[in-house]
């Protein structure tokens, strides 16, 4: 009798069978607890694409959202900053008109990364495919906050924008108000309060 068609033959194959069946079994369990685990994870956010334009330096409004440029810091829209020769320059509103060209007829993509206390969206965002935070960086009409440091290095070693002379770091600017206002006080907590509230509607 061939070999092929002894009971012990049959046996083997009936066994080969079974784990199979067995194996595909286990992926499709794996695969349906993926599936589960999934869809109790927070989905990721959709990217925004569209046309924008600038509030101020670091922020834009696309569509009805209000974003906030993630990794820098950008002059506030009533900054100002001093050159070499002491003269004073409106670096803020510099800074807000040099991203509105940028951003002038281009298309913005951006990557939501969660909401700051105003309820913008904190996102990396692109112009035609150009980094929004290293071009302002680069421009030295920002300063690197978390990302971007290269950038800020070499726009410093050129004496680019806020890198020609002297200027306040826009996060103290908005704390402390600006150089010579009361250090102190409820005069400084208004003023500081004042132009948080002005800063979050002109993104509204």
């Amino acid at each position: 009798m061939p070999s092929w068609l002894s009971p012990g033959w049959a046996l083997r194959g009936r066994r080969r069978r079974r784990g199979s069946i067995l194996g595909l079994l286990v992926v499709l369990a794996l695969l349906f607890a993926l599936t589960l685990v999934a869809a109790h994870l927070d989905p990721l956010p959709p990217r925004l694409v569209g046309m924008a334009r600038a509030a101020d330096g670091d922020s834009l409004r696309l569509g009805e959202k209000r974003v906030r440029l993630i990794g820098i810091d950008a002059p506030e829209l009533d900054q100002a900053c001093w050159r070499d020769d002491g003269s004073e320059w409106a670096c803020g509103r510099v800074a807000r008109d040099h991203l509105a060209a940028i951003l002038m007829g281009a298309t913005i993509s951006c990557t939501p990364q969660g909401e700051d206390k105003y309820g913008r969206t904190l996102a990396n965002c692109e112009a035609d495919g150009r980094d929004l935070g290293a071009i302002m960086v680069s421009d030295g009409l920002a300063v690197a906050d978390s990302d971007y440091l290269a950038e800020q290095l070499s726009a410093r070693a050129s004496g680019k924008g806020i890198w020609a002379g002297r200027f306040t770091n826009p996060r103290e600017w908005r704390k402390d108000g600006p150089p010579g206002d009361p250090g102190n006080g409820i005069f400084d907590a208004i003023w500081t309060w004042f132009r948080e509230l002005t800063g979050a509607r002109a993104l509204r």
